[in-house]
């Protein structure tokens, strides 16, 4: 049985990327680790001398499961912008994909599934660290990698979509600083969207990372609603579901120019 062309893609992908792995493994694997001991274990300490636990649990514990998603949406928005003008305008390898039996949109959807399991591989190696720390109470915490999969996905199937339609990258730092980073800390990264100005707690939960925050945080302490778990995965794979109604279209019209 023949490989369903999506899954060339990823092949591909992954067949790069273990070329690339070393040059990577820092910024994959190493910096979220020194992170997550600064803030956790540095800052955490004296959050935890001066006000005790947050939201009835250990700094360390409260911001490990934010940091291993947050970190996964910072890569899967950064590779759903210059890689993706790139593989259309400046390498134009994407161009050399569609010429064989692999369309448009199973590119779109290969480049999607692709980040979100390059995503989960670092959420992996970031809960590995957050465990000997820890930082993971429950046994449940292995679905953190899930939780931020699913995250990376939402975040990276709309911002593949609006990099293909685009001519050039002088957007791309404006949506990594005014959109990006403002989400990452105040979307329950570090402190709860409780504790924001109550004007802006509606647009915290608008966020698509805070739901996949707190699916994080729900699998490392074990903490699950129900109800509240299955609208945080609605909301995300609805961002998926634009995203790639979206993106299919526009992956098209850039590459059967």
């Amino acid at each position: 049985m023949s490989t369903p062309p999506l899954l060339r893609v990823v092949e591909r992908e992954a067949l790069v990327y273990a070329r690339l792995w070393r040059g990577l493994a820092f910024s994959t694997f190493v910096q979220p680790a020194l992170y997550l001991a600064a803030m956790g274990i540095g800052l955490g300490g004296m959050v935890s001398a001066h006000s005790g636990r947050v939201d009835g649990l250990a700094y360390l514990d409260f911001v490990a499961p934010g940091l291993l998603v947050a970190s996964a949406m910072q890569l899967a928005a950064s590779e759903s912008m210059w890689p993706v003008l790139g593989g259309a305008k400046w390498m134009r390898q994407f161009h050399g994909v569609v010429a064989t039996p692999i369309g448009p949109g199973e590119l779109f959807g290969g480049f999607v599934l692709w980040t979100a399991l390059r995503s989960m591989l670092g959420a992996a190696a970031f809960l590995l660290v957050a465990a000997l720390l820890g930082a993971v109470p429950s046994a449940w915490g292995i679905l953190a990698v899930l939780a931020a999969g699913l995250c990376a996905a939402a975040f990276c199937a709309p911002i593949t979509a609006f990099s293909i339609s685009q001519d050039s990258d002088l957007s791309f730092p404006l949506i990594m600083r005014l959109g990006v980073l403002p989400l990452f800390l105040f979307s329950g990264t570090f402190f709860p969207v409780s504790q924001l100005p109550s004007g802006l707690r509606p647009f915290a939960v608008l966020s698509p990372l805070w739901h996949g925050v707190e699916l994080g945080r729900a699998a490392t302490t074990g903490r699950f609603d129900f109800a509240a778990v299955v609208v945080h995965v609605a909301v995300l794979v609805a961002c998926i579901g634009v995203g790639a109604t979206f993106g299919v279209r526009a992956f098209a019209r850039r590459l059967s120019a």
